[in-house]
């Protein structure tokens, strides 16, 4: 199950911020005016095309193509080695992708309900499926390097390249798979093989349950370069795809449950999620009964009524309770609200020096920088006191925003922005 390592060695190295930079970098080359229209040229027409999946996933994997062999030709990458050229086709694909995003990932009507219909059938499924239903053996089992794999996943909508999407399934898999070969050597047992690692997949895909994963699998089809998609790349994409249409065909068959019990499982669990448990009445009509034998002087419709008061009581204190959110719920809300907002570098734009590496900084910088630092802190500080609060900090969505903003095309804002004395190619 090792993939190749050659292989997962030049994936690694690609994606370095460097390789991203170099790229951007020697399109602002003078010598490079003929490649800035050519991308500039693809990116409209293809924009200004109607969705058709297959047509334009021919179009991207040509273009990319004869992009890439026109790179090998030209003074730019003269005397490149093959890790520098295969960095070029890398941010090629990186930068065309990132900008044409909104117009091919989900573009067909098809694939949104598909994702929908996905979501709902993980979100019931992880109520009541075990790893026992997969055949997932006891040494296997591990929360622990489960939840890792999990969260690998699921920053999968962070990102807008097929490659980077492509990265975050690797590093789940790489989890599953570094866990099963650490077993079976503690074990002297055989290499894992697909029986043991498949299900383990199936079963962390289903507890991460990522929206859009439907589309996210085909997206990486259409538009990650067929070239690259090899050695263990490949395989485990291949998994994750086999996932998707277990999970999309899963029945009472596939857990080695009746199915009707199967079924019931599926309606208990909707229930559950809907908030209409079943046994709600049975309940409250259980309590009021128990009340007027215990009171005989109470009547029926005095412990209803005394029932339905204390319900709306609590409901009351309930919403008054959480009338005031706090300045971390407010985080948090907004934080998430950027992680799905299509146009996220434009929220961002006031704050050029956000994107900037150290190299990009001067002296001259400096006084800009510290007047956006004091202006930042003191709306902080203002919002904490106006709140009543004390500020607090949210680590882990404010990493998946910067996270985002890494696969985001930001950094020709911040180059705009920090570096006006360079001229404008490719925006």
């Amino acid at each position: 199950m090792d993939g190749g390592g050659g292989a997962s060695e030049a994936f690694s190295s690609s994606t370095a911020p460097l390789a991203w930079h170099d790229f951007l970098e020697r399109m602002r080359h003078p010598s490079a005016a003929d490649f800035v229209k050519s991308i500039k040229s693809f990116i409209v027409s293809f924009s200004n095309r109607a969705p058709d999946p297959e047509k334009d996933s021919v179009a991207v994997q040509n273009f990319l193509a004869n992009m890439e062999e026109a790179f090998r030709a030209h003074m730019l990458w003269a005397g490149s080695s093959e890790e520098e050229l295969e960095s070029a086709g890398e941010g090629l694909e990186k930068y065309v992708m990132t900008k044409l995003f909104n117009r091919a990932f989900a573009s067909l009507p098809e694939d949104v309900q598909h994702d929908e219909e996905l979501f709902e059938k993980m979100a019931l499924l992880q109520q009541f499926v075990r790893p026992e239903n997969l055949d997932i053996k006891p040494e296997f089992q591990n929360e622990t390097s489960w939840l890792l794999a999990q969260k690998e996943l699921q920053k999968i909508n962070m990102y807008k390249a097929p490659r980077d999407k492509l990265v975050c399934i690797l590093n789940c898999c790489r989890v599953i798979n570094n866990l099963l070969l650490n077993v079976s050597i503690s074990s002297d047992a055989n290499p894992p093989g697909a029986d043991e690692f498949l299900p383990v997949l199936i079963f962390v895909t289903l507890k991460a349950n990522p929206p859009q994963l439907h589309s996210n699998l085909v997206y990486i089809q259409r538009y990650r370069r067929q070239a690259r998609l090899v050695s263990e790349a490949a395989y485990f994409f291949t998994n994750i795809l086999s996932v998707e249409s277990f999970l999309g065909s899963i029945n009472g068959e596939s857990l080695s449950m009746d199915e009707t019990e199967f079924q019931k499982k599926m309606e208990s669990a909707r229930a559950h999620l809907l908030g209409l448990s079943t046994n709600t009445e049975e309940n409250r009509n259980k309590i009021i009964e128990s009340s007027t034998v215990n009171a005989p002087g109470v009547s029926k419709t005095q412990v209803e009524e005394a029932y339905a008061f204390k319900e709306s009581k609590d409901i009351g204190s309930s919403q008054l309770f959480e009338s005031r959110p706090s300045i971390s719920d407010l985080e948090k809300k907004g934080a998430i609200d950027l992680l799905k907002d299509d146009e996220l570098i434009e929220n961002f734009k006031e704050y050029p020096y956000l994107y900037a590496n150290v190299g990009d900084l001067t002296v001259d910088d400096v006084e800009s920088l510290l007047s956006c630092y004091k202006k930042l802190v003191l709306k902080y500080v203002c919002l904490s006191k106006g709140m009543g609060i004390s500020a607090s900090c949210t680590q882990e969505l404010d990493s998946q925003i910067v996270s985002k903003l890494d696969a985001s095309d930001l950094s020709d804002v911040a180059n705009d922005k920090i570096k006006e004395n360079r001229p404008e190619v490719l925006d």
